[in-house]
């Protein structure tokens, strides 16, 4: 026999509640209906603008969801992908014991907060690995060999055959391709660049140098594999200590036929410098997926530019990487809540605090 727990689920435009509820019948089902089953934002167009607020400013400065304030009270599981889980929706949730997001990033939850209220923190760790990977080496691809410009020239009634980088257009095979993180999406990519028959340079100050050797990578510094390779490609999680990482400084080390690739997060790069080491051919091209502020202003630099391919906030969407996040996410605490190993609990150390530790077992009781 298992207790009853109240579940508030809110999906959004991107992953839809139904998603949630069903991955709660499959997964959690034996622990009753849910609470609350809604949406917190169902408008695409306003998900992506809150989002990226709170991605770039944590999740403190949003509201408490409308569904948490009208029946939400008594939860004490909260489920989504963006919803906003804020010391204030806390307070709003004094029964909550577990915070569960269908996604890597925890940007919108306040973990240092919940860890000191007993409340443990769940994410889904690689759950767009392959898109975002397979997303990357395109976006290599792509500025390299002009494929979006082409494509463009074609639809506006141009049959371009002269590009920026024509005198020097690369193929993949023989060359060095640095990537910066060696997270499970890093290391995606460089398996899968393995057929290209390339070298690869990797960064990332939190693999030791026998992992990354293992892999078949070379470990080496920033500025090795910025100065060094022909294509950078970031994959690392932003961070207080890596905001800006890649600047005037930074690019400067690069190769003026090099590539610079990012699917990970803007606030890695100082768009600025960026912008005008494209506009001076200080470095041959980029390709971006993520951009500080989303939608693209009307004025950014980068839209002036002729050497950079732009793509909508792309590389972790697929339907397959959506759909299969929340029955990851139940999974995994279905597997704490009957006595399993959980593999994507941020918080751990949650586990040895008496007030999720006595609710924890009260649920284990029935």
């Amino acid at each position: 026999m298992t207790a009853s727990i109240k579940a508030v689920l809110l999906g959004d435009a991107m992953i839809p509640s139904p998603g949630f509820e069903q991955a709660w019948r499959k997964h959690l089902g034996a622990f009753g209906e849910p609470l609350v089953v809604g949406e917190w934002e169902p408008d695409w167009s306003k998900l992506q603008y809150r989002r990226l607020e709170v991605e770039k400013t944590g999740p403190e400065h949003e509201t408490v969801p409308d569904q948490i304030v009208a029946d939400g009270a008594d939860g004490e599981l909260l489920a989504g992908l963006f919803v906003p889980v804020s010391s204030k929706v806390m307070d709003a949730m004094p029964n909550l014991r577990v915070v569960g997001v269908s996604r890597a990033g925890v940007e919108n939850v306040n973990v240092a907060e919940a860890t000191s209220r007993g409340i443990a923190v769940f994410h889904v760790m690689g759950r767009n690995a392959h898109a975002v990977s397979d997303f990357a080496i395109g976006m290599m691809l792509a500025e390299a060999r002009n494929i979006g410009r082409a494509h463009h020239a074609i639809k506006t009634g141009e049959w371009r055959k002269t590009f920026s980088n024509s005198a020097i257009v690369p193929e993949i095979s023989g060359r060095t391709i640095g990537l910066v993180g060696f997270g499970y999406i890093g290391s995606l990519v460089a398996k899968k660049l393995s057929g290209f028959d390339v070298r690869v340079l990797v960064y990332d100050p939190y693999t030791a140098a026998e992992v990354l050797t293992e892999a078949g990578v070379e470990p080496a510094s920033l500025e090795t594999v910025l100065s060094e390779s022909d294509i950078v490609s970031l994959h690392a999680r932003l961070s207080d200590d890596n905001k800006g990482m890649i600047g005037a400084e930074q690019i400067a080390l690069m190769k003026p036929t090099a590539i610079l690739v990012n699917t990970a997060r803007a606030g890695l790069i100082d768009e600025p410098a960026l912008a005008e080491a494209l506009r001076e051919n200080k470095i041959a091209g980029a390709a971006l997926d993520v951009f500080s502020t989303e939608p693209i202003p009307a004025d950014h630099p980068f839209l002036d530019l002729d050497n950079v391919t732009l793509t909508t906030h792309l590389a972790g969407t697929t339907a397959d990487a959506l759909a299969n996040s929340p029955f990851l996410l139940m999974a995994d605490i279905a597997a704490l809540l009957t006595g399993g190993k959980p593999r994507f609990l941020k918080n751990p150390e949650v586990l040895q605090d008496p007030r999720f530790a006595a609710w924890l077992e009260s649920v284990k009781q029935g």
